[in-house]
């Protein structure tokens, strides 16, 4: 009887670990394809110590600079963003964030208050696959799923990822145990330049109303940061696409006003951020190049001090010397990615892929 237990708890363990070998295996690494996959598990190495912490879609993680709003404030930040970011998300991401660090402020980019329900597995993915097991992780999937999805597909990825078999290359292999570094604070860093040539039109919607699920969403990211005493500030980033309608605009003026909040619209400070169209986007407006974000992240630095009393670290030895590598491997990402465009005509760290909008 005795061997017999051991036999079964033997062949259960042999079991366990093959499972889990292989669902490391075949689950995307996201090294050079759709690298934004990496964002939200990112954090996790860099929690702690942030004065401000974004939330958000991609007009968060493309569009604002950490590095430079510390070389030039000693503003300590990260950006939670992630691609198509929805407001259910963004609350569990701010809930989990707030269990790891209490920043002085929080600011929230306002664009997914357009959704009001579950979008695409897809972008589903690349939010909640990177998130550690938490209550907050849990609350979000069950938030975020559409139809077709399972829970359990989430609990056990190698049931959504089986499939893979044929699409496996040497990175499954090279960064099964481990990740690549790419990203600062946050932030997605491009420096190729890709101007505006037309601006897109504002087709009329039949309903302009937020919705009732994204209204929820947003009072209890505001509750939240009330309870915890932290101040929280409303954005709109400067994206010219998705288009921001008027509605929208009167629609967020009236809740932070009716909630005491700060709210940004960039879209309508793009000269006195100094945003130009011409040389600060690489995807034709979409998001902002290096050069938009660090104008970005000059203007709101300035604001942060300003309006909400961030304090300036560049003083405090130990807290600089941690910002100093940072501020290093952003500079020499700078400098590579300068040089590629020169060798090859295009990153070819992002694997030449073209920009769409659906790529946000």
């Amino acid at each position: 009887m005795k061997k017999r237990i051991i036999a079964i708890v033997a062949a259960l363990a042999v079991f366990c670990a093959g499972f889990w070998f292989f669902q490391r295996l075949l689950m995307p690494k996201y090294i050079n394809d759709i690298i934004e996959g990496r964002l939200i598990a990112d954090y996790y190495d860099n929690a702690g110590g942030n004065d401000v912490i974004f939330i958000g879609d991609c007009e968060c993680y493309e569009n604002i600079s950490p590095i430079k709003m510390w070389e030039d404030y000693g503003i300590t930040s990260y950006i939670r963003g992630s691609a198509q970011q929805l407001i259910w998300q963004s609350y569990y991401l701010l809930e989990e964030t707030l269990e790891y660090e209490t920043p002085d402020v929080v600011v929230f980019n306002v664009l997914s208050m357009k959704y009001n329900e579950p979008q695409n597995e897809a972008y589903n993915r690349l939010t909640l696959d990177g998130m550690k097991w938490s209550s907050s992780k849990v609350g979000s999937i069950k938030a975020s799923m559409t139809e077709e999805e399972s829970f359990l597909s989430y609990v056990f990825p190698l049931l959504r990822y089986h499939a893979r078999w044929s699409e496996l290359s040497g990175e499954d292999w090279e960064y099964m145990f481990k990740t690549k570094r790419s990203f600062h604070q946050g932030y997605l860093m491009r420096v190729d330049v890709r101007p505006v040539t037309t601006y897109p039109s504002k087709r009329p919607l039949t309903d302009y109303q937020f919705g009732s699920t994204a209204y929820e969403y947003l009072d209890k990211i505001t509750a939240l940061c009330k309870e915890k005493g932290v101040e929280l500030v409303l954005m709109k980033a400067p994206s010219i696409s998705p288009v921001w309608y008027d509605e929208w605009e009167a629609q967020i003026e009236d809740y932070a006003a009716e909630n005491g909040l700060k709210y940004i619209n960039f879209l309508e400070l793009l000269d006195e951020v100094g945003i130009d169209f011409n040389t600060d986007t690489y995807d034709n407006g979409l998001h902002l190049n290096l050069s938009g974000a660090e104008k970005m992240a000059v203007y709101f630095g300035r604001y942060l001090q300003q309006e909400c009393g961030i304090a300036d670290h560049r003083n405090d030895p130990e807290i600089a010397a941690v910002w100093q590598e940072k501020v290093d491997f952003y500079h020499q990402m700078e400098a590579d990615q300068y040089r590629e465009l020169e060798e090859y005509g295009y990153l070819k760290s992002y694997g030449g892929r073209p920009v769409t909008e659906e790529g946000k």
